[in-house]
């Protein structure tokens, strides 16, 4: 319906109601002229139980090519009215420039009908404006030779009928250049300030559109704005200079050849241009007024043409369908000729299909694996094909022309070289030609139908008007959008985080996170722990490792070193000067610096320090009349900087500010008379040493010595690495007494995915863990029983909640883990190892929580439902809360937990978990691969080559989605969350042999073996129809033996080994399958192999002879549960089976080999003596034959 008049909200105005026999009813505003709207308002129909309860809303300059107006956050509905009567007012996030408004409902009263009454809010709107044919340009001439700026503001508004096309150009001699064009759709800048490299910043996408965009260019020296719509980059561009030189003039709309009118270096832009400015100069109000600074070449005019491209779109990947009569056959050639242009996302879907004589051929053009093909269905068995393209669902259009007029069928793509199929006979179509899907039952989709958009149909070179189609008049359809085309970019923003690929079809979008660290559905959550206190509890050894101090946080993963063999554990981040340095000839005047640049970027470093408990670094200086400083004026020679660059001056043992040394405060220096010992200034050695340990300053970033220069006078220096322990978030609790009490944080920032990890014990029957509300949005997690645990949220969409039920009662005062995420993605809620739940974000929702109200903590904002008992580790997007800092000035609440589980020390190893008893602890070793009243001794198991362990999983099921998960018994297809964990230890000296073997329903496997020399390989079989990924992390013998530790983790795509201590490595997998349906695994001799490889078999048949020690498999322990559970049906046990202490044995032999019986060391692996040692039966035997 076109409406002229706005429907006002006066008493007794009627309003809107469409047919109810109108199928796609909407209502429409001729606003007379282009104007400014800045906001709409609905209501009811009067007096009646009529309204729209949420609507789209559709925008023109023409009232033939129409946009969906979207919010900040993607979102494309509008919610409207809840009755008749109210006025309901919607203000526009960003001003529209528009003169057609189309009002399309999409829910509306039940219990009445449609009813509208609307207002539009704004101001007129005046602008000047110019079309570019796609031939012409305009030349903007300098008053002198050339420009030098160093500040440019350009602006301008346009709207495209390509993808390609020059918007502005302009160039000096001495090798500047700018130039701002448009490619395959979008906008580009080419920004050159001296240098030879050619970089292109792009912004934006699917400009090509025929709508307005508007462009924002501001440079300062080097640094670059770039905006187009509400998308921004900000960049610094290469060069020596900080001017642009541009000679003689700059050019809008194309590139002139000089000196040959008319002729262009690249694709000129064909469209409309309005409001372009340069520096303040307004140059299309130049050209209109005919000034002489500008030059016009070809055509420009001052008015925008209507584009006569008008698109539909299909939108339904199943129903969706445009029919068409087939064309009569030329009464020249016979046959048929079909063009039509295409654009979309999705890599398979049916774009074409008509029914041939004699029956029963047909011909069907298809998009498959994003490439076009064309099959004809002939009445024999053979089905000739012709492909064409490249990725065609690029979002670009193409387009595409079958044609059968002669005696083969051409299929041509674009510019590309044309591809055919010989025919004997004339085809002639009958029927229909169908368009993106079928209608008729006798119509088999080879793929899904076609979802996207077309225009420009022709038939037999006749024009196909689509508003005939619309009106009933010709042809028929389903599930199409006329007059638009409704692409979107799904991955402009990428909401993918941490560097994580985007790919998207029409409807959604979804995340690759190979290689990033990260995973899950929008590669959110770090695959790795934060801290080596972490991975010390999870039962690792001292070794390399990659923590990710910030989790989610912006910070990505750093390589450190865990040393784990005292009591503390601590964390070991190295620097580049890593050997003593000698320092001669500096002085005060011209000092010795030397930078220290550390293995991990100077962000990771302040988050380790401001995680860690303590850290300290050792600074020692060996000097020979050398001062540090003995000066009359009491200036130091030599001094640090800090992590900010600040110098420093005291040496160690010293708190900031006092320039002393160590032996100063230990009284022992050389000469007392001196705070340090070179201040004696002796012409002996003399050594100053000390830890540096106050964290706000550390760690060492340059050392600058400045007494060298005097005769004789000469200094070492050396500068640990930086050394921390503890993690402080581990153990920050705090203890909840008052239910009406809370601690207070500032509220959550809008983020695009939130989670939220923490652990809690309680004996109250429900509560509050943590709350924080907005204006409508909210998010909730709370023990809502003693079996059920609640995530609730509203990001704008409505509430939404999870839920997990566990079997056995959470408030019996042990300590229990919840994480809580949600994303653009999906929401995802985990207890401890019960199953996680999931569930899918709307696909066009809101994005973002919006809050306004503090966090409450162990609380509401009500005051009621509070939580009673501990909480602790409470991390929230990367961020560790401090829960006893809070706690100790918030009545109700006191810092710390009691209990003997509560402590930072770590009373049960190895994945052990804590249980607190009346009077005292135990440790619960069932999810441990180790036993013993602490999870700290060995379970190993005496193999011969007969014996194996297979372990049943009791029923199909994926594998564990993190840490603490188990069985998921919501299936979901995200190959994001494909996760294995496997360690065991091992010693053999027999090679090939088979170590260990998982094995699905689905014929899918893993394997580790030992092949005939020796080597370790893994292998993987993820997807049937391909070989298997094989890796040899190592190509030694590891049959030589030696105790080896091997660890194999799976994230996705993603695989990380560690062999030993000392080998670290990581591979790309082909695929990121899950394992769907495990059956079974199994250690040592394998009987069923019909489907592994035969390098796998020849390994599987020998089995394994040696001693296998502490194997997990995620959260199972088989070899323990075999022993455990000899009689049960899940475990399998063949030949002869020994528990033994072998493991434990030859760690013990390995450890007193490694402190003092090293013969030498190759290649960063230690080689050890053989040593006798005797087992628990008093049996002896050398550790190359411990078995």
């Amino acid at each position: 319906t076109n409406v002229d008049i706005l429907c006002a909200s006066r008493p007794g105005a009627g309003g809107w109601s469409p047919m109810v026999t109108d199928p796609e009813p909407w209502l429409q505003v001729d606003l007379r002229d282009r104007m400014e709207v800045t906001a709409v308002a609905t209501q009811g129909r009067y007096d009646s139980s009529d309204w729209v309860s949420r609507y789209m809303l559709l925008y023109s300059d023409t009232g033939q090519a129409w946009k969906q107006l979207r919010q900040d956050d993607s979102v494309g509905r509008f919610e409207g009215n809840v009755n008749a009567d109210a006025v309901v007012h919607r203000k526009l996030t960003h001003s529209l420039r528009t003169r057609f408004l189309r009002f399309v409902p999409l829910e509306w009263n039940p219990s009445g009908w449609l009813g509208l009454r609307v207002e539009v809010y704004g101001c007129s709107y005046k602008s000047d404006v110019a079309d570019f044919d796609g031939r012409s340009s305009l030349l903007y001439q300098f008053n002198q030779k050339s420009m030098s700026t160093f500040k440019d503001v350009i602006s301008l508004r346009f709207k495209s009928r390509q993808a390609e096309g020059v918007l502005l150009h302009g160039e000096g001699q001495r090798g500047d250049y700018i130039t701002l064009e448009l490619h395959r759709g979008k906008l580009a800048l080419y920004l050159n300030l001296g240098t030879t490299h050619r970089v292109a910043v792009t912004v934006g996408s699917l400009l090509d559109d025929q709508h307005w965009h508007s462009v924002v260019l501001e440079r300062f020296n080097r640094q670059v704005n770039l905006s187009v719509d509400s998308h921004t980059q900000h960049f610094i561009t290469r060069g020596d200079g900080d001017s642009l030189e541009v000679d003689y003039e700059l050019s809008f709309g194309g590139i002139p050849l000089p000196g040959k009118p008319g002729n262009f270096l690249r694709k000129n832009f064909h469209g409309c241009i309005e409001n372009l400015y340069y520096n303040g100069i307004n140059i299309i109000d130049l050209a209109k007024r005919r000034k002489p600074q500008i030059y016009t070449v070809g055509n420009v005019t001052f008015s925008c043409s209507r584009p006569q491209l008008v698109s539909c779109t299909f939108l339904s990947s199943s129903s969706s369908f445009l029919s068409l009569p087939a064309a009569a056959p030329s009464a020249i050639m016979g046959g048929f000729c079909v063009r039509f242009q295409f654009r979309t996302w999705n890599s398979d879907g049916l774009l074409f299909t008509t029914w041939l004589s004699p029956e029963p051929q047909r011909l069907v053009l298809q998009i498959r694996n994003s490439q076009l093909l064309l099959t004809f269905y002939g009445s024999g068995q053979q089905r000739p094909e012709a492909s064409a393209g490249h990725k065609v669902n690029d979002g670009l259009w193409h387009t595409v022309s079958l044609d059968t007029r002669s005696l083969q069928i051409i299929l041509t793509l674009d510019n590309e070289p044309a591809s055919s199929i010989e025919q004997w006979e004339q085809l002639e179509a009958r029927g229909s030609f169908f368009f993106g899907g079928c209608a008729t039952s006798g119509c088999q989709n080879p793929t899904v139908a076609f979802q996207g958009c077309v225009r420009l149909i022709t038939i037999n070179d006749q024009p196909v008007n689509l508003n005939n189609v619309q009106q009933g008049h010709l042809g028929n359809y389903n599930e199409l959008q006329f007059d638009t085309c409704n692409i979107r970019d799904r991955c402009l923003p990428n909401l993918c985080e941490h560097g994580g690929r985007c790919w998207q079809s029409w409807s959604s979008f979804s995340c690759d996170c190979s290689g990033t660290g990260y995973s899950g559905a929008t590669c959110h959550t770090s695959i790795y722990e934060p801290s080596c206190v972490a991975y010390k509890l999870l039962g690792s050894s001292s070794g390399f490792y990659s923590i990710d101090p910030d989790g989610s946080g912006p910070l990505g993963p750093t390589l450190v070193y865990c040393n784990m063999t005292e009591e503390r554990v601590w964390t070991v981040v190295s620097h580049n000067v890593t050997t003593p340095v000698r320092v001669q000839g500096s002085s005060v005047l011209k000092p010795y610096t030397m930078t220290l640049n550390y293995s991990t970027s100077a962000e990771q470093l302040r988050a380790l320090i401001s995680r860690s408990e303590q850290c300290q670094q050792e600074v020692v200086y060996h000097c020979r009349k050398s001062r540090l400083f003995n000066t009359k004026d009491g200036r130091p020679l030599s001094w640090w900087l800090d992590h900010r660059g600040e110098r420093r001056t005291y040496w160690g043992g010293f708190l900031p500010g006092v320039q002393q040394c160590s032996c100063s405060l230990e009284e022992n220096c050389v000469d007392m008379n001196h705070f340090c010992n070179c201040d004696a200034d002796a012409t002996t050695w003399a050594t100053d040493r000390g830890v540096l340990s106050y964290k706000d300053h550390l760690p060492v970033s340059h050392v600058v010595i400045g007494d060298t220069n005097r005769t004789g006078s000469e200094a070492v220096y050396h500068v640990g690495p930086l050394r921390c322990y503890g993690d402080k978030s581990i153990w920050n609790a705090a203890s909840f007494y008052q239910e009406s009490s809370s601690l207070l944080f500032p509220s959550l920032r809008a983020e695009l995915a939130s989670d939220i990890a923490f652990y809690f014990k309680t004996s109250a029957p429900s509560g509050v863990f943590l709350e924080n509300l907005g204006h409508r949005n909210f998010i909730r997690v709370e023990l809502t029983s003693p079996l059920m645990v609640t995530f609730s949220f509203d990001v704008g969409d409505g509430p939404v909640t999870l839920v997990v039920k566990s079997h056995l009662p959470l408030n019996d005062r042990q300590w229990h883990y919840v994480r809580a995420e949600c994303s653009v993605k999906e929401a995802s809620l985990q207890v401890d190892q019960l199953p996680l739940r999931f569930l899918e974000a709307p696909t066009d929702g809101h994005q973002r929580l919006r809050l306004n109200t503090q966090l409450f903590v162990g609380g509401t904002a009500s005051q009621g439902r509070g939580f009673l008992g501990c909480i602790r580790t409470l991390i929230i997007n990367g961020v560790s809360y401090d829960l006893e800092e809070k706690a100790m000035v918030t009545v109700g609440v006191s810092s710390g937990c009691p209990g003997y589980c509560s402590g930072s020390s770590s009373l049960c190893h190895n994945r052990g978990r804590c249980i607190e008893k009346s009077s005292g602890y135990t440790c619960d070793c069932s999810q441990s691969a180790y036993g013993g009243p602490t999870c700290k001794e060995e379970v190993s198991v005496s193999f011969d080559r007969e014996s194996s362990v297979t372990f049943t999983f009791q029923e199909p099921f994926s594998v564990m989605q993190n840490r603490s998960s188990q069985a998921s018994s919501v299936s979901r297809g995200s190959s994001t969350r494909a996760r294995e964990d496997v360690a065991f230890s091992f010693i053999t000296s027999h090679s090939p042999a088979m170590l260990l073997s998982v094995s699905t329903f689905s014929q899918q496997y893993i394997a580790v073996i030992l092949a005939h020399n020796g080597s370790l390989q893994i292998w993987y079989q993820l997807q049937t129809n391909r070989k298997p990924d094989v890796f040899s992390p190592v190509f030694s013998n590891m049959a030589d033996g030696r105790l080896h530790r091997v660890r194999i983790r799976r994230e996705a795509k993603d695989l990380y080994v560690q062999i030993d201590q000392d080998i670290r490595r990581k591979y790309t997998l082909s695929s990121d399958a899950e394992l769907i349906l495990i059956r079974s695994l199994t250690l040592g001799k394998v009987i069923r192999s019909d489907y592994l490889e035969e390098a796998v078999i020849q390994a599987g048949s020998k089995g394994f002879v040696g001693c296998l020690s502490s194997v997990q498999f995620n959260h199972m322990a088989p070899l323990k549960a075999a022993l455990l559970n000899r009689g049960s049906s899940l475990v399998s046990v063949r030949g002869q089976l020994v528990q033994s202490n072998c493991g434990s044995l030859a760690e013990s032999i390995t450890s007193h080999n490694l402190r003092g019986n090293v013969s030498e060391v190759k290649g960063g692996e230690w080689v050890m003596e053989g040593v006798g040692v005797c087992d628990s039966e008093r049996n002896l035997f050398n550790i190359s034959e411990i078995l």
